[in-house]
Order: C-alpha cells, then structure tokens, then sequence
C-alpha cells in the first residue's frame, strides 16, 4: 500500500499566506496590487521569498518540485475565496 504524502495546508490571513506541510511554515507576505492597474490580482506574490521554511527548518530548502505543489495549493486556496494571485 502507498503511503499518501501529507497535504499542503494554505491559510490566507490579512498579511501574508502561510503554508503548512509535514510540521514546516512558510510565511509569504504578498504584495497588494497597484493601486491604478485594472484587472490586478489580489495577491503578487515573489518567487524569490519562497526559499526555505520559516524557522526553526530555515535551513531546509524548498527544491522546484514542493515549490510547484506549495504554488498549486496557494492558487487553489485563492480558488476557493474568489480571489486572484500571480507569482512574479
């Protein structure tokens, strides 16, 4: 039987998206829109704040593959409020 990877927990609070997955956080702070741009997203968010874990695993690189899954699950949980998020 395969064991099922643990799942990405994505939590939007006011300031940031915090990212959860096998006992590790990322907080991502994202940066509001423009205030002038039309059809802006809700959420910009820098590919280069999503390095490693927030400590006490900031030694712990995310590699490109979680960093796909972390992305996904992030647009997704965007999804699921109506709101928009685009990675810079």
């Amino acid at each position: 039987m395969a064991r099922r990877k643990p799942a990405i927990e994505v939590e939007i609070t006011e300031g940031a998206i915090r990212v959860r997955h096998a006992g590790r956080t990322l907080t991502v702070v994202a940066s509001p829109p423009p205030p002038a741009a039309e059809d802006a997203p809700d959420f910009i968010i820098s590919l280069d704040d999503i390095e490693r874990w927030d400590a006490p695993h900031e030694n712990d690189e995310i590699d490109v593959e979680k960093l796909q899954l972390i992305l996904a699950a992030i647009e997704d949980e965007c999804d699921r409020h109506g709101l928009t998020v685009e990675f810079d």
